[in-house]
C-alpha cells in the first residue's frame, strides 16, 4: 500500500500558523498538516509545555512527537517588538492562524483577529479556548479533566460513586478536531467570498456536543443519564462481559443480532421472555440479563467466545491494552504505525493518520521539529520577501 504523494494532499498550498501549546491546538493543526498544509508552530522561548512531558527519549518528549509531526518550529518572544515584527510578517501571509490562548491574550499581543484581517481579509482565524471567547465563563481557563467535569462526561464514566474521567482525553481532541473540521470549511467559504472568519471553538461546547445522546436523554426525560460502566443505556446484550479467565465485549445493537446471540449460546428460549422483547426492555432489564449469560459465559475462556461470535456475526472484542491494540493485524495491515526521527537522532514510532485516500496512506512527511528548528530559516524567507518587493 502506497502513501498520496505529497503534491496530491488536499491542503497542499495552505500555511497555517499555529499559536498552541499542549492538545487541543497542536492535534487540530496536526491534522491540517497531515493533509499537506504548511504549518508554522510559533513557540515562546522555552517551547510548548508538551516538549517536557514523558516519556522522554534522548531529551525529547514522545508526547510532544505525537502531537507535532508535519510542523516547522519557530521559537518568537511575543514581547519582544522585533520578534512580534516576524509574527505579523507571518500572519500576513497566512492562510490561517490557529491560537488557544485565553481570550484576549492575542488581542493585547496585536495579534488578534480584528488586526490580522485587516492585513489579509481572506484569513480564517480559529481560537480553541476553554469557554468561548464571549460569556459569563470566557476568562476561566481550562483543561482536558476541568471540561470533562464542567460537561457532564465524569458524570456518566465509570460504575462507582467516584468520579472517573474518560482515560482517552476526550475534550481536547473533540476540540481539535472541531478545529480542524471548521477551519476547512471557512477555508472553502473564503475562498469563494473573498473574506475570512473568525472561528470559537469552545472546549465545553465541543465536548457537550459530543455527548449528543446524553443531552437528548436529558431533553426526552428531564432525567440526568447515569453511570453505566461498559452497558449501554438503550440496547443490551451491549457490554463487557466476564468469562472464565477475563472479560470480553459484544454489542448486539439490533434484534437480528439479539437473536444470534441468543443462537451462539442456546439459549433461545429467552427469545420469547417478556423482559427481552425489545431493546427498550433488554436495556430496561440488562443487569438481570447480564447474570443470565454470564452464568454460560463463565463456563469457556475469552479466545472461545470470540471464535463463538465471530461465527455468530455480532460484533465482538477482546478488552485490550494499548500493546495489544497496536498489535492488531489490522493496525499493520493499515500501515498506521510509521517509524520516525526524532530530534538528537534517535528512531520511535509514531501512530499516523487513520485516513485513506483513494486506498493510499497519509505520509508522515516530517518528523516533530526541535525546539526553534526552523526559525533562521522562515526570518531568512521574511528578509528575501521584504528585499524583492523593494
Amino acid at each position: 500500500m502506497t502513501d498520496v504523494q505529497t503534491e496530491d494532499l488536499p491542503l497542499r498550498g495552505v500555511r497555517v500558523l499555529e499559536f498552541c501549546s499542549v492538545a487541543a491546538g497542536p492535534f487540530c493543526a496536526m491534522l491540517l498538516g497531515d493533509m499537506g498544509a504548511d504549518v508554522i508552530k510559533i513557540e515562546p522561548p522555552g517551547g510548548d509545555t508538551l516538549r517536557s512531558w514523558p516519556p522522554i527519549n534522548a531529551g525529547f518528549s514522545e508526547n510532544f512527537a505525537s502531537l507535532n509531526r508535519n510542523k516547522r518550529s519557530v521559537v518568537l518572544d511575543l514581547k519582544r517588538p522585533e520578534d512580534l515584527e516576524v509574527a505579523l510578517a507571518l500572519c500576513a501571509q497566512a492562510d490561517v492562524v490557529l491560537e488557544n490562548n485565553r481570550p484576549g491574550v492575542m488581542e493585547r499581543l496585536g495579534l488578534g483577529y480584528n488586526a490580522l484581517s485587516a492585513l489579509r481579509p481572506e484569513l480564517v482565524y480559529c481560537s480553541i479556548s476553554a469557554y468561548g471567547q464571549t460569556g459569563p465563563r470566557a476568562a476561566e481557563g481550562g483543561f482536558d479533566l476541568t471540561i470533562q467535569a464542567a460537561a457532564g462526561v465524569m458524570s456518566v464514566t465509570g460504575d462507582s460513586d467516584a468520579p472517573v474521567k474518560c482515560g482517552v482525553p476526550v475534550s481536547d481532541f473533540a476540540s481539535g478536531l472541531y478545529g480542524a473540521f471548521s477551519i476547512v470549511s471557512a477555508l472553502l467559504q473564503a475562498k469563494a467570498r473573498g473574506r475570512g472568519a473568525h472561528l470559537d471553538v469552545p472546549m465545553f461546547g465541543c465536548t457537550l456536543a459530543i455527548g449528543a445522546l446524553q443531552t437528548s436523554e436529558y431533553f426526552g426525560t428531564g432525567r440526568s443519564p447515569g453511570k453505566l460502566g461498559s452497558a449501554h443505556p438503550r440496547n443490551a446484550p451491549y457490554q463487557a462481559y466476564c468469562a472464565a479467565d477475563g472479560y470480553f465485549a459484544i454489542a448486539a445493537g439490533n434484534d437480528g443480532l439479539w437473536r444470534a446471540v441468543l443462537r451462539a449460546v442456546h439459549m433461545e428460549a429467552l427469545a420469547e421472555d417478556p423482559r427481552f422483547l425489545s431493546p427498550t426492555l433488554r436495556a430496561r432489564h440488562q443487569a438481570e440479563l447480564k447474570v443470565l449469560l454470564e452464568e454460560v459465559f463463565v463456563r469457556k475462556d475469552v479466545g472461545h467466545w470470540i471464535d463463538v461470535f465471530r461465527e455468530a456475526g455480532v460484533p465482538h472484542s477482546r478488552i485490550n491494552d494499548y500493546a495489544q491494540a497496536l498489535d492488531d493485524p489490522q493496525v499493520g495491515h493499515m500501515r498506521w504505525i510509521r517509524e520516525i526521527d526524532l530530534p538528537g537522532g534517535t528512531r520511535t514510532r509514531t501512530f499516523s493518520s487513520p485516513v485513506r485516500i483513494d486506498g493510499r496512506g497519509v505520509p508522515v512527511r516530517s518528523a516533530p521539529p526541535a525546539l526553534g528548528e526552523h526559525s533562521e530559516a522562515v526570518r531568512r524567507d521574511i528578509a528575501n520577501a521584504r528585499t524583492d518587493k523593494e
